[in-house]
């Protein structure tokens, strides 16, 4: 395969270690963030980014049409993305230390040196153990797998996208590096073109149960608009039944009020729009809150869904917590991501970490991981027969 860049050709693809060089180089960087980087080797030919990077940057010469800026962001897009599906929390959050993926950990952004950024892991909970280990040790066997694994599928990907192929990544790679008023635009995955256009940074849901049925939700959203001009949300509250009656109805408590709007049809209960008290600027923070009620007791209901239908939700900021009837427990209980309604129905086996106590009636679960668009995240629960 033949790549161009800069009237020069690549004949050869790079191997797994040239790309490993490449990005070992960029993280160490203390005087800037990977974009810059990227756009001074593309931009530059004669620089040392352009020779360093040049197993990263080569491939996207196949953007013939595009812009450099469109290769600068097509490159930082497939890295966020390959990033995002590595499995492993500890080694994903230590490729985001090392490559400045936003958000960092504590509503904070990334220091400089590569230590400092691992050492600011130590705020992300839960992931490099209970208690926080008190040096970045942990963080640093971690980057090393970490590294190996993302050059050998990134030397992979490199090889096979052709032009039309890293248009996909584009969208992906400016939403990631769009940073407005210290506000972070994070995915791993693109959103549909119908996404609601707002960011998602805490999303605080409470449900309250009577006898099996999820009888008053309530949803506190701190959200952050990725377009001037967003003036609302739409809501869609649904709750886990094995029928399909009408929704819930929807009340705004704080800082909106509910509107009639195209494409809402006026008094259909369970879905409506949220009016903000003003329009959002792009970066502009926003929180509100809602309340779903359902008065129809006799439903059995099985989980608390959040369907993401925006731009994602930020690690850390989804939390689900339940209050269960004291006369109604249910007798399991668990918590499930990116599953299929028939797979969330399944309860996990004794011992894995998806199950939540239920004794005192009181289920809390905070989602570590970024939430994904078009996914769904969630509690689920099983009723004695």
């Amino acid at each position: 395969m033949t790549i161009r860049m800069d009237r020069e050709s690549v004949d050869e693809p790079a191997s797994p270690a040239e790309v490993e060089d490449a990005l070992r180089w960029l993280a160490t960087r203390k005087d800037g963030e990977p974009l810059r980087f990227f756009r001074e080797a593309i931009k530059e030919p004669a620089s040392e980014p352009a020779t360093v990077l040049r197993a990263l940057v080569a491939p996207t010469g196949s953007l013939i049409a595009e812009p450099a800026e469109s290769r600068v962001f097509a490159l930082w897009g497939l890295i966020v993305d390959e990033i995002g599906a590595v499995g492993n929390s500890r080694r994903r959050y230590t490729l985001m230390a090392a490559f400045r993926v936003p958000p960092a950990p504590g509503g904070t952004v990334w220091k400089a040196t590569l230590g400092d950024r691992f050492r600011q892991l130590v705020l992300v909970p839960g992931v490099f153990g209970e208690p926080p280990p008190t040096t970045a040790t942990p963080m640093h066997q971690a980057w090393r797998r970490a590294l190996e694994t993302l050059a050998a599928r990134l030397a992979e990907k490199l090889v096979l996208l052709e032009g039309p192929d890293w248009r996909q990544y584009i969208d992906l790679g400016r939403a990631a590096g769009d940073v407005t008023d210290e506000h972070v635009a994070w995915r791993a995955r693109p959103a549909s073109k119908g996404a609601q256009p707002m960011f998602v940074e805490r999303l605080l849901i409470t449900a309250v149960m009577r006898r099996r049925t999820v009888w008053r939700r309530l949803t506190e959203r701190h959200v952050v608009a990725c377009k001037d001009g967003v003036d609302g949300y739409v809501v869609q509250a649904r709750n886990g039944w094995h029928h399909n009656p009408e929704g819930l109805l929807v009340t705004a408590l704080w800082a909106c009020r509910v509107v009639t709007s195209p494409g809402v049809r006026p008094g259909v209960r369970g879905v409506v729009r949220l009016r903000f008290r003003q329009p959002l600027r792009k970066g502009q923070p926003y929180a509100f809150v809602s309340e779903a009620l359902d008065e129809r007791l006799e439903e059995k209901h099985e989980w608390v869904n959040v369907d993401v239908d925006h731009h994602g939700i930020a690690p850390g900021g989804l939390t689900i917590q339940l209050t269960f009837d004291q006369n109604c427990l249910p007798e399991a209980c668990w918590w499930y991501a990116e599953q299929l309604e028939f797979e969330r129905r399944c309860r996990p086996p004794d011992g894995d970490p998806h199950l939540l106590p239920v004794e005192d009636g009181f289920v809390r679960h905070t989602f570590l991981d970024g939430c994904h668009p078009r996914e769904s995240y969630g509690i689920a629960f099983k009723w004695p027969s």
